[in-house]
Parts: C-alpha cells; structure tokens; sequence
C-alpha cells in the first residue's frame, strides 16, 4: 500500500507558472515515468499496515542525490528545504519528506531485487525508442575506485593485524601504485556517449573477464584497449557480424607488434579513448573517486543509479 503524494497547493501551482523550466523539468520529460512506477510495483505494495512512500519517489530522490552528489542524510534535508526537488519527485509542500533510514532502505532494496540493473535497462529502452542509441560502435573500458572502509593492516611477519570491514574489495595495482578498492566497468555508445551496460567489481578483476557481458550483441563495432584482447572473443565477434577494434598487444616470445598492428592501435586509440571522458565526469561530478559503501551489492547499485543518472542528463543534452 502506497501514500497518495503530488497534490500541489495554488501557491506551488504559482510558482511553477511562472517559473522557467529548469534541468530536472527538462529531465521529467524525456522519460516515460509510469513505465518505471509499474517496474517499481512490487516495491513496498504490502496491502496492510502503514502506506510507504510511492517506489517512483524514492527512484527520483535517488537520482536527485546523484546529480547533486548528496548523502542520504543530506537529500532527506535537500527534499524538505528546495521546492524543485519536491516538484521533481512528486511531493507537495505539505507531505512529509522520507527520512534518511528510508532512503537507504529503499536503495538495498532496489539491489536486493536486481531493479537497479532493470532500472537502467528500461531507460535505456525508451532512450532507444526515441532514437538517441545509435549502436555504431560499443566502447569498452574500466577504471578504479576506492573502497570506502580502510584497508587491511599488516602486522608482523606479514601477518594480517586488522581485516578492512569491507570484504569485498581487493588489493590490485594501478598507475598510481597499490590500490584497495573496486573497478568499474562500462560499455558506451560510440556517438551519443549514453552507458549501456555497468558492472562492479572487486578491483583484483581483470577487465577481459568481464568484456563479454559488456558487448550488447547488436552494435556494429566494439572498441577496446589491449587488456581486452582475446582470440576467442575475436572469433565471437568476427562469428556475430561484429567488427573487431579491440587492440592488439604483443605476446610471450614476440619482439614486438608487427607494422600493421601498431597502425591499427594507433587509428583505433582516439575513437577508445572517449569513455575515457564518462570516467572523469563520474569522478568530478558524481563523487566517483570513492565508493559510498561496504559491499560489492550496495555499491553496484550506486553504480547503477549514478550510470542511469548520467545517461538522463546526457539524453537531455541529446535532444535540446
């Protein structure tokens, strides 16, 4: 049983007349929105006890929280002080705000019953019906985050003094040196920079061990760094009627790469290099250089909400 919630007052009536339509108005109506409430239905649809907020919502206040990189605690002040958030999500100036503790519930609860990945999914689909996924090319790349708990201590002997409180991130190592945390991997859209697919992981995961969940399967190219070359993935997607732009990297025993593969590296860089720049916004705009959590679960569904997030304000950009 849910609540009744968007009633505005004449005043709120007013204020949104006069108004100029801002970025989360244009936002509001890019998306189909029943078509994420009836995903959302199982959500809290208990028929007794107290009614929860509307799924649809929360959905919107978490995305709020990740367009302006806000806390739980810090969207449930945003929602009762700023008019705009509440028009955006659906709550007129007399209803109560959800608390932090709902808010966090509600996203455990968007993992718990994988609606984070279907969450993305369906705005992907509409964004595609609207003709914003081109499906030219597919980039795929990763990058590392840090985990939220400390790492792990040594003590004596090598030994472990002290386990970090989150089990799920892992040791790797980067550019920088060593690296405790997660590794994020995306697929892009080659030319309207939307994310298609999202995965988390432990950052000890190689990239290539998760390439083949990125590719789509109707894009007409993929493009990748070396990390991702794989002779049977070649094969799978020469086998699809997909073109391989994944590059080349030299092998055990070989003195370097042949002309005409440092060539090919050298035409497929730049075109690769662009979801480069989706890394870099996550991480200037979105908070992406940490992770806000203990575990690979809820972390992967902040993934998921910051992805879908982004892919809403570039469908903005898209369409203007």
């Amino acid at each position: 049983m849910h609540r009744q919630t968007g009633q505005r007052s004449f005043a709120e009536e007013v204020v949104a007349e006069k108004g100029h339509a801002g970025k989360m108005d244009r936002i509001a109506e890019v998306i189909d929105w029943s078509a994420l409430a009836k995903l959302m239905e199982p959500i809290y649809a208990a028929t007794t006890g107290r009614p929860s907020y509307p799924p649809l919502v929360l959905v919107k206040a978490l995305l709020l929280a990740q367009w302006y990189n806000l806390s739980d605690p810090q969207l449930e002040e945003a929602l009762a002080d700023r008019l705009s958030f509440r028009r955006f999500v659906g709550l007129s100036l007399d209803e109560p705000t959800p608390d932090h503790v709902t808010l966090w519930r509600f996203r455990q609860e968007l993992g718990r019953n994988g609606l984070d990945s279907s969450l993305l999914a369906e705005i992907n689909r509409q964004l595609e019906a609207r003709g914003l996924m081109l499906k030219q090319g597919t980039l795929l790349d990763a990058t590392l985050v840090k985990a939220q708990a400390a790492p792990p201590q040594s003590g004596a002997g090598g030994r472990m003094a002290k386990a970090s409180v989150d089990r799920d991130a892992s040791w790797s190592r980067g550019r920088g040196g060593l690296h405790f945390g997660y590794k994020a991997h995306l697929s892009m859209d080659q030319d309207s920079a939307l994310i298609r697919r999202a995965i988390l992981t432990p950052s000890k995961v190689n990239e290539s061990e998760v390439a083949d969940e990125l590719i789509c399967g109707d894009e007409r190219a993929v493009y990748a760094d070396k990390a991702y070359e794989n002779k049977h993935r070649r094969r799978r997607l020469k086998a699809n009627g997909v073109k391989d732009r994944i590059m080349h990297r030299s092998h055990k025993n070989q003195d370097g790469l042949p002309h005409w593969q440092k060539r090919r590296n050298q035409l497929i860089a730049p075109i690769r290099r662009k979801v480069e720049r989706i890394f870099g916004t996550l991480k200037r705009s979105y908070g992406f250089t940490r992770v806000r959590y203990y575990s690979l679960r809820s972390n992967t569904t902040q993934l998921m909400l910051m992805v879908t997030a982004l892919n809403l304000r570039r469908a903005v950009v898209l369409l203007s």
